[in-house]
């Protein structure tokens, strides 16, 4: 048996994986996630019958707008409008005006908008004081305003997109 304490001094050095001789290399980093990715679900298309609420709010294109109107004959308001198409296309009733209709149906998010659905807007410095129905594309079908029409316009342009209140999900009835 060696008793040697430079022995041993030399030895343990060796096998202590001192760091000094040469240059070092840093050890790779490898990242792992705690969970797996997981892929989106797409959401679901929308039903054919969605189509028909569609067809009734651009069939109501180029009316007048009126204040409480709730027909093609006297104009349309916004909630009025919103309420006719869904009454014509599937024989929904709907709240007669915004702040009842926000109430309606699911709540989805910009991002999961399917064309049917309502959009609401904070035009009056009051939420949900205006409504409309999502064609897609980035585009919805609304009764503006007095001396106005009911046409369509971009959800994204800067004042539809600073006042957007919310969007809901009617489904039509099996």
């Amino acid at each position: 048996m060696l008793r040697n304490p430079l022995f041993y001094s030399v030895f343990i050095f060796l096998i202590s994986g001192c760091g000094s001789f040469g240059p070092t290399v840093p050890a790779p980093i490898i990242e792992t996630s705690p969970q797996p990715r997981v892929a989106p679900v797409p959401p679901a298309p929308p039903r054919a019958e969605r189509s028909e609420a569609l067809l009734q709010a651009l069939l109501s294109l180029g009316l007048d707008y009126r204040y409480g109107g709730k027909s093609p004959v006297t104009g349309f308001d916004c909630s009025g409008l919103v309420a006719h198409v869904y009454k014509e296309a599937w024989g929904v009733r709907l709240p007669p005006n915004t702040r009842a209709q926000s109430q309606a149906g699911v709540p989805v998010s910009l991002a999961e908008l399917q064309a049917g659905d309502l959009v609401f807007y904070d035009t009056q410095k009051r939420p949900y004081s205006h409504v409309g129905i999502y064609l897609g594309d980035g585009k919805f079908v609304h009764a503006p305003k007095s001396g106005a029409q009911v046409r369509i316009e971009s959800i994204k342009s800067a004042y539809w997109a600073k006042r957007f209140d919310g969007a809901r999900r009617i489904e039509p009835p099996l």
